[in-house]
């Protein structure tokens, strides 16, 4: 059953040094607090997975977090380049980062196998691609029934899952809608889950088209007003796009980042 608690204590319960850990969101609900949490916490050598890392892992590989990066697509949407990114990629600063790239397609398949209790997921996105050259757990697979060549790819087993929904009941039942990518799927894949929400209520009303999340598949559920914060949270706040043209400046320069990464520590 999910613990409410403050976002201090159930990020240091749930995101643990080494952890294969991922914060998913969409669009919106991108769980930006918490990663911050993260970085305060000092979190080291952690394998990031997203299907599409933007400006929230930008921060988290320039703080040091990170060791691997597990994804799809990389960059602050709108805009152009992570340059924190492409810094420990080309530079290795302020650690080397270590890439393993998939498709979209790959990665939520990834996902949806891990969440199923199954070893692999298989698929015809990476047929014509160059990916299965690059990365090493992309391999050929024969269908036992037609003969047709796939691909066949390891299910994405998370040590941790941070998330950003609009609502929790007080027992814990997470609320999500709008916009959602593979939240739900990577909660579900992974041992360990935090949920961050805009706000605790005393019950849940039901909502068309709505995820709702079961105590019973969270650990631990923080109240975080503005937790989604530059993205959006869908009927509660709205995209500050001006925060994600700034970032682009403040990135660039390690110095600029680095007054930025003392303000949030």
């Amino acid at each position: 059953m999910a613990t409410i608690a403050p976002l201090a204590q159930a990020v240091s319960e749930v995101v643990r040094d080494g952890d294969t850990v991922a914060f998913e969101g969409f669009t919106h609900l991108i769980p930006f607090a918490a990663g911050h949490e993260v970085i305060r916490q000092g979190r080291r050598d952690l394998t990031l997975v997203r299907m599409t890392p933007d400006v929230i892992y930008d921060q988290l590989i320039g703080a040091g977090c990170a060791k691997k990066l597990v994804f799809s697509w990389g960059g602050n949407p709108g805009v152009g380049s992570l340059h924190r990114f492409r810094d420990a990629v080309q530079n290795g600063w302020p650690v080397p980062l270590e890439l393993e790239e998939h498709s979209h397609a790959g990665m939520a398949n990834r996902y949806v196998a891990a969440a199923s209790g199954l070893p692999f997921a298989v698929l015809r996105g990476y047929v014509g691609t160059d990916l299965p050259k690059q990365t090493d757990n992309i391999k050929p697979i024969t269908c036992p029934f037609t003969g047709e060549v796939l691909t066949a790819v390891p299910a994405l087993r998370l040590d941790s899952a941070v998330i950003h929904a609009q609502r929790a009941d007080r027992k814990g039942n997470v609320q999500l809608w709008g916009i959602t990518g593979v939240q739900k799927e990577a909660v579900l894949a992974a041992t360990r889950s935090l949920v961050t929400v805009e706000e605790v209520v005393d019950e849940l009303e039901p909502r068309p088209g709505a995820v709702v999340l079961p105590s019973w598949v969270v650990d631990f559920v923080a109240e975080v007003p503005g937790g989604a914060h530059p993205s959006y949270a869908h009927d509660y706040s709205v995209r500050d796009n001006d925060f994600y043209q700034r970032w682009d400046a403040i990135s660039k320069d390690r110095e600029s980042f680095g007054a930025w990464l003392a303000g949030v520590a």
